[in-house]
């Protein structure tokens, strides 16, 4: 085992990954909101970017862990972080076309590089230090996700939502340019943040390309044809089975209420779009802090038992978005976001734990959990579309995952064979 002094850098480089993945997938709250302007969509309707960008989870993890097997850690994250600058830029022709579909193909292009990222940095993370510490570590990790998700929660959302919703009925008849230079105002303000995200992924891409990282594991043995990719036997551990399932009904209810935060705020809480975004981004400070405490908490408590609690009382303030709504709702979310904190990095970490050789593949089933980003928010979604007086009724959805979560820390997480 190598002295963890020699981890440092490495380690570094990886969390800066965290980072940017937050950033990209936090922007879209943001970018649902402004979709509703710019293509004119319903809730339910602009509810599908949340499914352009998470379904890339589902497809890839495999063929990317396939990947990361045959060649190494260090290629999957520099081709995922190129992948998703193009992405990125490709805003600008999508501007041109101001097209639903088109902004849906960008996000499944940007969202399949950075599962190429998230694919590589949770197991890589678990594996440079000891195994003892590996949720420890992973959500200190994690924390940086939770600052890149603050930043672009409380920062970049202002620079895309210019706190003007009009529709062709309510444009003044004075708007200069009419509804087709609002419309052009409004889908330009999406390109900025988007450009500069790509700028940035380019040049972490290059930082990677001269740096050495450590091999881990078996990445980068091509071995013989009868060597195995991917194994599926992993699914005969039980602890990553109700890992797998915890991390779908987790990734589904944090996404109901990140994506349709900022559509709670303006659209049922009769809140200003700029003060949303302040909200939104007291939201994600609440998710940081709980990241940072939560990691500090973890050398006193064991993680499974905190994993325990803080679903539990999760499911409380669940119930209380539901029955009550308005700005008490809005509250008890920001509680919501403090204690999600931990759930994703520690239920990732204690569901590859004795893996071993086992690992890489567990990690990808891990991974695909998240297409529950795809379809459960959309679920709730709808149930807030058709039922917009008893909109706050749709936070059952959530409530309802985060009871997987609990069972998970009380008993699916432990090795049984």
């Amino acid at each position: 085992m190598k002295n963890n002094n020699s981890y440092k850098l490495p380690l570094a480089l990886v969390f800066s990954l965290f980072f940017l993945w937050a950033i990209s997938s936090n922007l879209l709250p943001t970018m649902i909101r402004q979709l509703m302007k710019t293509c004119e969509l319903n809730t339910f309707e602009a509810s599908f970017t949340e499914t352009a960008y998470w379904l890339a989870y589902f497809i890839f993890p495999i063929p990317i862990a396939m990947f990361m097997k045959r060649y190494s850690y260090k290629a999957g994250i520099i081709f995922g972080l190129v992948l998703a600058a193009a992405g990125g830029l490709l805003f600008f022709p999508a501007a041109m076309l101001k097209e639903y579909w088109a902004y849906l193909c960008i996000f499944f292009v940007i969202a399949t590089g950075m599962c190429f990222l998230e694919t590589a940095a949770n197991p890589y993370v678990t594996a440079l230090g000891d195994a003892a510490t590996a949720p420890q570590r992973l959500n200190l990790a994690q924390s940086f996700n939770g600052l890149g998700a603050f930043i672009a929660a409380m920062f970049l959302s202002k620079l895309i939502l210019s706190g003007t919703h009009y529709t062709r009925e309510t444009l003044p008849a004075d708007y200069p340019g009419g509804w087709e230079a609002y419309i052009q105002f409004e889908t330009d303000a999406m390109k900025t943040p988007y450009m500069a995200l790509a700028v940035l992924l380019l040049v972490i891409a290059g930082i990677f390309i001269f740096s050495r990282l450590p091999k881990i594991g078996d990445e980068g043995q091509r071995g013989t044809s009868k060597e195995k990719l991917i194994d599926f036997s992993v699914w005969k551990r039980s602890h990553l089975r109700w890992g797998v399932i915890a991390q779908f009904f987790y990734n589904g209810g944090q996404t109901a209420i990140n994506s349709l935060f900022l559509v709670y705020c303006c659209s049922y809480a009769g809140i200003s779009e700029s003060e949303a975004t302040t909200y939104f981004g007291l939201y994600m400070l609440a998710f940081l802090l709980g990241r940072w405490i939560g990691t500090g908490l973890m050398i006193r408590f064991r993680p499974q038992d905190m994993l325990l609690v803080y679903a539990l009382v999760n499911i409380l303030l669940c119930a209380i978005v539901a029955v009550c709504g308005g700005w008490i709702g809005l509250y008890a979310m920001l509680g919501i976001s403090f204690f999600m904190s931990i759930m994703y990095p520690t239920q990732f970490s204690l569901a590859l734990k004795d893996l071993g050789s086992q690992t890489k593949s567990g990690s990808a089933f891990l991974v695909m959990s998240i297409v529950g980003n795809a379809c459960l928010p959309q679920f709730t979604a709808y149930l807030m579309h058709v039922n917009e007086q008893m909109y706050h009724l749709a936070y059952v959805v959530p409530m309802v995952c985060f009871l997987f979560c609990a069972y998970y820390g009380w008993r699916g997480y432990k090795v049984l064979d």
